[in-house]
């Protein structure tokens, strides 16, 4: 648990945890008055250690594409009347501050700042209200696109899939600390802004997200989704801008905190 620069160790503290977040996330309810007793304990400083993903190995992770207006005008796409999805592989996660790979076979690689959402029950045909009660809570996201890949049929999920390519965190802010619609979001690249929005520019909310994937599938707790990124993105550009090794990748979402990602050789 994060207060400030202050981090609390709950895994030790609380019965039957077991360092599983999963775990956390899905008994969230009965174990959070254990939590919040643990108030004021700093174990360590945020600047004494390395955060990894706050689910490392999640059992789902989605994304959806042309969630902004600008992003739809961008691309040339039309407004989508249905939600667009894409599989992405779970070793595509990587820690927030960890480094995001340049693949070998393409040099077309691409930043996307997202709100990330964590699912905190397990959920089927959810309506609206079972949908928002569903979100645990909210990270800061990359959604690192290979374009070339993703653009080359049809499908996106390879171009979305390749390792380190997922990178969020560096925590999990839980849905009651938040109104998930009125979020700032900003993305840098070597301190230079190319994306700067607000989440109220969501086509789809996360919980119409929810409700509309709980139709095909069952949502568990520690399952991840990408909500999305704003207009700004380098493949847009012309001409284009895609990262290179070296580069540093920031995404802020005001009230959830930043990553940071350097681009090295995959």
């Amino acid at each position: 648990m994060v207060e400030g620069d202050c981090v609390v160790h709950l895994s030790d503290r609380i019965e039957r945890l077991n360092g599983d977040m999963a775990h956390l996330i899905e008994h969230w309810a009965d174990l959070r008055s254990q939590a919040e007793k643990l108030r004021g304990r700093a174990d360590c400083r945020t600047g004494d250690v390395a955060f990894l993903a706050p689910v490392e190995r999640p059992g789902k992770i989605w994304g959806i594409g042309l969630n902004y207006r600008d992003h739809i005008e961008e691309s040339g796409s039309p407004v989508p009347e249905e939600q667009t999805w894409f599989v992405m592989a779970n070793t595509t996660v990587a820690g927030p501050y960890q480094d995001i790979e340049l693949p070998r076979v393409s040099k077309a690689l691409d930043y996307e700042a997202e709100l990330v959402f964590v699912v905190g029950k397990r959920i089927r045909y959810a309506n609206a209200g079972d949908a928002s009660d569903a979100i645990f809570g909210y990270c800061v996201g990359n959604d690192i696109s290979v374009r070339d890949w993703q653009l080359r049929t049809g499908q996106f999920s390879i171009g979305k899939s390749f390792d380190t390519h997922a990178p969020y965190g560096p925590w999990i802010v839980t849905a009651d600390e938040i109104d998930p619609l009125s979020l700032p979001i900003r993305s840098y690249v070597n301190d230079e802004v190319r994306q700067q929005s607000n989440t109220q520019h969501l086509l789809f909310t996360p919980a119409q997200q929810v409700e509309h994937l709980s139709k095909a599938m069952t949502l568990e707790p520690g399952d991840v989704f990408f909500t999305g990124t704003p207009g700004g993105v380098g493949g847009a550009m012309s001409p284009p801008q895609y990262l290179e090794v070296g580069d540093r990748v920031r995404v802020e979402i005001d009230g959830l905190g930043y990553i940071e990602n350097t681009v090295a050789k995959g």
